[in-house]
Order: C-alpha cells, then structure tokens, then sequence
C-alpha cells in the first residue's frame, strides 16, 4: 500500500446497522470516526430522539435536536419500518452485508417480530448484534423502564454524588449513556477481533444499571477492602487528596496533602500558613486527621487570589492544580484549538453552523478523519435502497406511500 495514502480509518471496511436512540447512538459515532461504515436505520419520519432537546433553534418545528446531531454524525440514514413484513425483507438484505446492528429496543422486543439474534445470525453468521437497555436482555428487573435518571440512581452514582448535607444529586449529562456507549464500543472492537479468529458473531449484552456500576471503582475499592460505602463527599475527592476551593474569580482544583512542605513554605511567603509551620503538621497521618483545618487555611488562601496568580506559578511548581473551567472558557482554550480539537460542520437545510466537540485521539497525518453533519431523516434512502439492495424506482415510491421505508 501506497503510505502517502490516506487511510479512511481502522474500520474501513467494518459496515454497521445503527437501530438505537440516545441510549448508545453515540457508540456508532465513535464507531464511525474510526472509519466504519455506519447506516442510522430509523422509522419513516424520523426518531423520536430527533425531539430530544436541547435544540439550534427552541422555536421551529423542524426536528433539530443538538444532541441527535452531535450523537449521529458521520452516518448515512435511511428509514425503514421493521415491524412490517416488506420492511423486514428490506432490512434482512441490509444485515446479510452488515458486520455489527447496534440496537436499543427494550428486551424481547426483537423476538418478539421475529428478528432476534438466532433469526439474524442465520442470515449472517458472522453478525455481531448489540444490546442496549437498562438492566441487560435477563434478570428479575429486565423489562423494567428506563432512562439516564434511573440508571444513575439504580447504579450507585447518584447516592455518592452531592453534598452530604442534601439529597443526593445526578451527574451533569446522559452519563450512563456516554458510558454505556463506551462499553459497546470497547465490546465491539473485542468482538470483531474475536471474530477474526473463530469466524463466528456474537450478541454483546450492555446494561445501563452496570456501565454505571462499573464506574464507581472509588466506591467499590473502598467497600471490598475497608467495608465502608463512601458518603455523599461535595468536591472532595474520595480519597482526600483533592478538593475544589473558591478564588477572587472561580474555582481552582487543588491538592491538599501532595509535596506538603513546597506548599507550606509557599503559603508562608504571604504570611497565610498560620499554624501548619508545626513540625505536628509534617506527619501525613495527623494532618489526616485534621484535615478540615488544613482545608480551612487552604480556602482563605485560594480565596485572597485569582485564578491566574495561582495556576501558572503551581504548574511551575509541579502541582497537578487546575481551574474549573466554564464551558464557554473551554470552547477558547488555547491548549485545545492549538490541537484542533473542535469541529465546525454545516447544516444547509436549516442554514446553520455548528461547532463541536471533535476527536480526542491524534494518529498519523495518513489517518482522513470524517467530518460529515448527521443524516436527515431517510437522507440516503435512494442511495442505499436504490444502488446497494436494487430496489426499483417504482417499488420504491410504492414503499414510501405505504410508510414502510
């Protein structure tokens, strides 16, 4: 292969089916800018989660939900109505040329119109078919509703979030789905590798409730070895080492025990180390045990400057100290757009531009990173029906009557 060459990704040739909602469609975007092919297959109209708000613009009734376009880009889209026997005919022809169907349906419910896994590996052996749901395909809690809020609460992470004087709080943003999604992905690159040895498919089984079990490593290292469940902690972090204290002008991430004589000596120089000059003080396990009294000289301190007068000078120093950025604040850090992190993509139909997030991961200059807006809805109908399936001109316009596609 030519290397001056460049490649579309590591899954160029890999072609995924997208049957899911906000659950895990962010799976196949990660998917998608890795190179692979990925088709968003949604009902005739569109998805409900094109309404998911926010939106670009609050008061049209066009469906343009910010987070459907940021979850869907770089996919085609068709739309395809599978509950219908034509639909299913159309949609097996699609799965016998597919590697991986990523799907979010509730469990049983592809049984149930006869497109469970057994029906479409015996389309296609080599199919790797993706769930998606709540509480996982089995178990006593299989069937029960769902959503970002319920898996956050029912997976451990809400009670640990918050301040230990008020209700427990959920994290900001579709966490359970962003990791969800991660775990899908990680599954399906296993899966395609896996698949590469044994020529077999496989039906990977993602539960929300789990992907956010599975991020609380604090809480569960601190149950298994000590058998203590961590309480709700503010910005302290579990293990006492971190904390977010208040400046002139915003907050800023501190270390409170980390090279403790460097810091001392610093606060000293502006006269502010009151009485943690002690020798008591250089024994870790005493300042342990009175760790509100180093948090409360630390505050007055953090508290008497900006940002800015402490940051940079900590860096200097070697602390793994941080500001608490705003969004707006990160959109123009200089660190980011010198890497060229955010994207800009455009949206004609509602003439808008939009800028997002983009890959956090840099290859080679040989790896041609997408950068196409997410589909309309049944944007790539003709193309996908018409020149990959061979569907007629005239079945196809028969089909779009009938509300199948």
């Amino acid at each position: 292969m030519d290397s001056n060459i460049k490649r579309s990704g590591f899954l160029e040739n890999v072609h995924i089916l997208d049957l899911a909602d906000e659950k895990a469609d962010f799976c196949t975007t990660l998917l998608a800018d890795m190179g692979a092919r990925v088709i968003k297959v949604e009902k005739p109209g569109g998805d409900a989660s094109r309404k998911r708000g926010p939106f670009c613009n609050p008061k049209s009734s066009s469906k343009n939900s910010l987070p459907f376009y940021y979850n869907n880009t770089n996919k085609h889209g068709i739309t395809l109505d599978i509950e219908r026997r034509e639909g299913q005919s159309i949609f097996l022809k699609l799965v016998k040329k597919t590697d991986v169907l990523v799907e979010t349906f509730p469990p049983g419910y592809l049984k149930r119109i006869g497109m469970d896994y057994e029906t479409l590996s015996g389309v296609n052996s080599k199919l790797i078919l993706v769930s998606v749901t709540g509480f996982g395909q089995n178990g006593p809690r299989r069937g029960y509703k769902t959503c970002d809020l319920v898996a956050s609460a029912y997976g451990g992470q809400m009670y640990v979030s918050g301040s230990p004087s008020a209700a427990p709080l959920k994290a900001f943003g579709d966490q359970s789905y962003y990791s969800a999604s991660l775990f899908a992905a990680t599954g399906i690159l296993l899966a395609l590798r896996n698949r590469a040895k044994t020529k077999k498919g496989d039906h990977i089984d993602i539960s929300l409730q789990a992907s956010v079990t599975a991020t609380l490593e604090h809480v569960m290292v601190r149950y298994f070895s000590e058998r203590i469940i961590p309480g709700r902690r503010k910005s302290l972090h579990w293990n006492d080492d971190f904390i977010v204290l208040p400046c002139k002008d915003g907050f800023m991430q501190v270390t409170i025990f980390q090279k403790w004589e460097t810091l001392i000596e610093w606060l000293d120089t502006e006269g502010m180390a009151e009485d943690l000059m002690d020798e008591k003080w250089l024994d870790e396990d005493y300042r342990r045990k009175h760790l509100w009294h180093v948090i409360e000289i630390l505050q007055k301190w953090t508290s008497a400057h900006t940002i800015d007068e402490i940051f940079e000078l900590a860096q200097l120093m070697r602390f793994p100290w941080a500001p608490v950025q705003s969004p707006n604040v990160v959109l123009d850090c200089p660190q980011l757009n010198t890497r060229n992190f955010f994207v800009k993509r455009d949206y004609p139909p509602f003439g808008i531009r939009l800028k997002y997030p983009g890959i956090p991961y840099k290859i080679s200059k040989e790896f041609d990173h997408k950068n196409k807006p997410a589909p309309l809805p049944g944007e790539h109908n003709r193309m996908i029906y018409r020149q990959e399936i061979g569907i007629s001109e005239k079945t196809l316009k028969r089909l779009y009557c009938q509300k199948v596609i």
